[in-house]
């Protein structure tokens, strides 16, 4: 497994947050995992039925250039709790907190408590496309079929 160093920064302490609390640093869970584990670093929050909230993790990373960071769901709390995180991409040039954006799309109220495992965070390498604007495309069997068309 390829591993490449990046920079962190945490908030120890918070002004939302009635007590200083320590900030849990992401974890990879297995000696596999392709994401390691962000927490909710914040108070805890209610959410009610398709309701939204954005949860503090307390983290600022450094990424090198030629990589971003993709925030992403937790499968567990996703199929247990109908807890929906969208796919986030750090740039490599962002030095604010990492937030997480979560939906509650159950019939169901759910808490995220302080400390609890919320998203998971994946690096990646990047590659920037160099836009040739032509005035067609090759053809192929495909075509302009999508949504669908191969298969169900």
């Amino acid at each position: 497994m390829r591993k490449i160093n990046i920079k962190i920064q945490v908030d120890e302490d918070k002004t939302f947050v009635l007590e200083p609390m320590k900030v849990d640093l992401p974890e990879y869970k297995t000696k596999d995992s392709a994401g390691c584990d962000l927490t909710n670093n914040g108070k805890a929050v209610t959410l009610l039925p398709l309701d939204r909230a954005f949860i503090h993790t307390g983290v600022h990373i450094s990424l090198p250039e030629g990589y971003e960071a993709q925030v992403r769901g937790r499968s567990g709390l996703n199929m247990k709790h109908g807890i929906v995180v969208p796919t986030g991409t750090i740039d490599a040039d962002y030095r604010g907190e990492i937030g997480v954006v979560v939906y509650n799309l159950s019939r169901e109220a759910y808490t995220l408590m302080e400390g609890e495992r919320i998203a998971q965070l994946v690096i990646c390498p990047v590659v920037q496309a160099c836009w040739q604007q032509v005035d067609h495309l090759d053809k192929t069997d495909r075509g302009e079929g999508g949504f669908g068309p191969t298969g169900k």
